[in-house]
């Protein structure tokens, strides 16, 4: 008998939707009606799930997406966006009469601060996610967990069910708006690779020292990367723990870093790499990207990338 044939993608991003309007230069408002002028402005892929999924498949991935957005200018822009990019997008729900989200980013460089209408972010639900949809990929990603309200219900079960049919899961929880940080540790039992930043990693633990909330953290999954900006990335796995240091490069702006990080890391896991050459392909992923405004505009190739690898 043949063996069966490889499913038709690497990687399901299961996740939300919506464009990053991006203002640089002196962005700070000042109420009472006061104008001021910025010195630039784009509108980009946004959402941390999206973004993912075009930074793995620039790197080589064959990369399918589900979510769920309007019939609308911001809708049809992230998916033609995506689209062009190389991401399958015919799993995406579009919901006549929905508003797609928008993040308005007010980025100073190094820093930045995000206003994001919801619009329908938050309402792609687990069920959405079919048995037949996981039997065609390898692995399953969800980010923004504190954002999708209606599939955080369900997430576990989903995540039991990709495993049972033969699939790798990984997380990223990104910032939790109410600062509760609560609801998700039954879920991580599930997850072969859980993707914090420093910040969110000490709030997960409730520990202020970074690598002591790595390792409490590093308990409870297989795989643990935490990114740390600038200083790189810190790896936990297989009995390992492994810092790595980033490249040097001029930012533009930081807008997607830690997603293209998360792009890196899930190539390099799927191709089987020792953990420090995959903790620095995602390091190097990030630390590129933010050499242009948005997410996705200056997200390496696999090439580019492995040019800084040792």
């Amino acid at each position: 008998m043949s063996p069966h044939p490889p499913p038709p993608f690497d990687l399901l991003v299961a996740g939300e939707i919506n464009p990053d309007l991006i203002l640089s230069g002196d962005v700070e408002p000042v109420f009472g009606q006061v104008e001021k002028l910025v010195d630039s402005v784009s509108l980009t892929i946004g959402s941390s799930s999206a973004i993912v999924a075009c930074g793995a498949a620039r790197l080589g991935l064959k990369v399918a997406f589900i979510g769920i957005c309007g019939d609308d200018v911001f809708g049809r822009f992230m998916l033609d966006e995506m689209s062009q990019r190389g991401v399958d997008i015919g799993n995406v729900i579009r919901a006549q009469g929905g508003s797609t989200g928008l993040s308005v980013i007010l980025n100073r460089g190094s820093d930045r601060a995000i206003l994001t209408h919801p619009g329908l972010i938050s309402v792609l639900k687990a069920g959405d996610v079919s048995d037949g949809l996981l039997r065609q990929t390898r692995h399953l990603h969800v980010a923004s967990y504190f954002l999708q309200t209606a599939l955080q219900p369900g997430l576990p079960q989903l995540f039991e069910r990709a495993r049972s049919l033969g699939l790798t899961t990984s997380l990223d929880t990104n910032y939790d708006p109410s600062e509760a940080w609560q609801g998700f540790d039954g879920l991580l039992s599930l997850t072969n690779v859980f993707l914090p930043n420093e910040a969110e990693a000490c709030s997960l633990a409730r520990l202020e020292d970074v690598d002591l909330a790595a390792d409490s953290l590093a308990a409870k999954v297989e795989t643990l990367a935490v990114k740390l900006g600038a200083a790189g990335a810190l790896g936990i796995g297989n009995g390992q723990k492994i810092s790595v240091a980033s490249i040097p490069v001029k930012v533009v702006d930081t807008v997607g870093a830690g997603d293209s990080f998360d792009a890196g890391f899930i190539f390099g896991y799927l191709a089987g790499w020792p953990l420090e050459k995959t903790l620095k392909l995602a390091a190097v992923c990030g630390a590129l990207s933010t050499q242009a405004a948005g997410g996705t505009t200056a997200q390496p190739t696999l090439a580019q990338a492995q040019k800084y690898l040792p």
